[in-house]
């Protein structure tokens, strides 16, 4: 990795692309220009079916994302502003969840406000046992509006509130506990953790992942029996596509199967 000039760096291998936050002398927070470089990225790989999978990392390992960037807030009294930076980071956080590829978070230090809605927002995540999360807002007389939308979608009602409430900072344990990361593993073994279920995921074929995530997400808004005859819907389209009579050829055949993807 590389390009100090570079608020997001983008290091592709394989079929993962790794994109880290680039700001670690300011908490890795998401300026204006950040949030804006974070969107043209999750915007170019929709067009990129070769990739699998986005892990999503902070620069350093202290904090990996501290939230919005407070300085660009200091003494600014146009409505207009905070209503662009809020449009323009809720925007980024559910092109996350309209990704075709599979987004990890690979949290290594303290996750708060903004930062913590990356989190929940990411499909997966995995922490280092130091990490820390927050939603602090209260603590300044702000509540964490946005990251509340991400947060109580992430985790049980009572859990959000609890850290919404109290602004506290939470370790790893607590997020694993509550749902908001998948796993959590000692801080030297994090990269290796993050990259080897990248690689299993990366794994499988781009069209099924991509199918796969926007139904799961569609589902879940959906009465139970809508959301069964969607799925069903969707099973016809599924089993049309070549992945899955190559897939279905290769375990009868009892050999790995060669995927076409997301093309």
């Amino acid at each position: 990795m590389g390009g100090g000039e570079n608020l997001v760096v983008r290091e592709d291998i394989g079929a993962v692309c790794h994109l880290s936050l680039n700001r670690p002398h300011n908490g890795n927070s998401l300026s204006l220009a950040t949030i804006d470089e974070l969107t043209r990225h999750l915007m170019d790989l929709r067009q990129e079916p070769s990739v699998a999978v986005i892990v999503l990392a902070g620069v350093g390992k202290r904090i990996f994302c501290a939230g919005h960037d407070l300085t660009e807030f200091d003494g600014e009294t146009d409505p207009e502003f905070f209503k662009t930076v809020s449009a323009r980071c809720s925007a980024m956080m559910q092109a996350m969840r309209d990704q075709p590829q599979i987004v990890i978070a690979s949290v290594e230090g303290v996750a708060s406000a903004a930062g913590c809605q990356l989190v929940a927002s990411a499909d997966l995540a995995i922490a280092s046992s130091e990490a820390r999360f927050a939603t602090p807002g209260v603590n300044i007389g702000l509540w964490c509006l946005t990251p509340m939308v991400a947060l109580s979608r992430a985790v049980m009602p009572k859990h959000a509130m609890q850290m919404l409430t109290t602004g506290r900072l939470y370790d790893a344990q607590f997020a694993l506990r509550i749902g908001l990361v998948n796993n959590v593993v000692e801080p030297e073994r994090l990269t290796e953790a993050v990259d080897a279920l990248a690689a299993e995921i990366a794994s499988k074929s781009t069209y099924t992942l991509a199918l796969g995530k926007q139904a799961f997400y569609r589902q879940l808004q959906m009465p139970v029996s809508d959301a069964y005859e969607y799925s069903g819907e969707l099973v016809v389209r599924n089993m049309a596509h070549a992945d899955a009579r190559e897939g279905v050829g290769a375990f009868v055949e009892k050999r790995k199967p060669v995927w076409v993807g997301r093309k």
